[in-house]
């Protein structure tokens, strides 16, 4: 019997696709240096990112020393580019998200969110048109460990007070989640709705988990 239904939050919840991006390769234009040396600091700095060793304000200030282009005004600039042109991430929700969400509370399910993020995504997940739904938000920046290591999972569920077995956890597959989540005992599904849209079906399709066209078909396993 299924308890819970656990969610990723990117390409899952929301989605930068059809969005504006502000990644790596435009901050290095805005900084004024090519993406190689951007990258030679900004790439390897990645799980330190997500496990919250350091902030996007750290890091791009390690960067514009680095480079010889450091200065409050532009530090300042980027990071607000970077948080604003994030936030518009979460305006861009399926339409049929919401419902969704609404009627699986409805349902007396305990809802929860495990995802990867980085210092500048925290307050966005944490508040915004969907949290009002759910019970508990397992966060890499503040857990301090990322996905796939199984004991993210494991600290939702004992929180939910849960069995594994008793969980639906769905996510587009970024990461090995879906199989970190199987290899915990978890029922693991692909969300799609996301990656259809995209027309990247064929490249992200993991074919060891069923296939979630639309964010309805969760109910069709529960």
């Amino acid at each position: 019997m299924i308890k819970a239904v656990i969610f990723d939050v990117f390409e899952t919840l929301v989605t930068h696709y059809n969005c504006p991006l502000y990644f790596g390769e435009q901050i290095a234009e805005d900084i004024g240096i090519c993406n190689e040396k951007f990258q030679e600091i900004w790439e390897p700095a990645g799980e330190r990112r997500t496990i919250g060793k350091i902030s996007l304000e750290e890091l791009l200030e390690e960067i514009l020393r680095n480079n010889n282009c450091y200065s409050e005004k532009l530090l300042r600039n980027i990071t607000e580019k970077r948080v604003a042109t994030k936030k518009l991430c979460f305006n861009n929700i399926d339409s049929a998200i919401i419902p969704m969400l609404k009627e699986l509370k409805q349902s007396k399910l305990k809802l929860a969110i495990i995802s990867n993020c980085f210092s500048e995504e925290v307050p966005l997940i944490r508040n915004n048109s969907f949290t009002e739904y759910f019970d508990e938000m397992f966060l890499s920046y503040e857990q301090g460990i990322q996905k796939p290591n199984p004991e993210i999972y494991l600290r939702c569920i004992r929180k939910l007070e849960v069995e594994p077995e008793e969980c639906l956890y769905i996510g587009d597959g970024g990461s090995n989640e879906l199989v970190a989540a199987k290899q915990i005992g978890m029922n693991a599904l692909q969300a799609g709705w996301y990656i259809i849209k995209s027309g990247q079906l064929e490249s992200r399709r993991q074919e060891q988990f069923p296939l979630l066209k639309q964010p309805r078909d969760i109910f069709s396993y529960i």
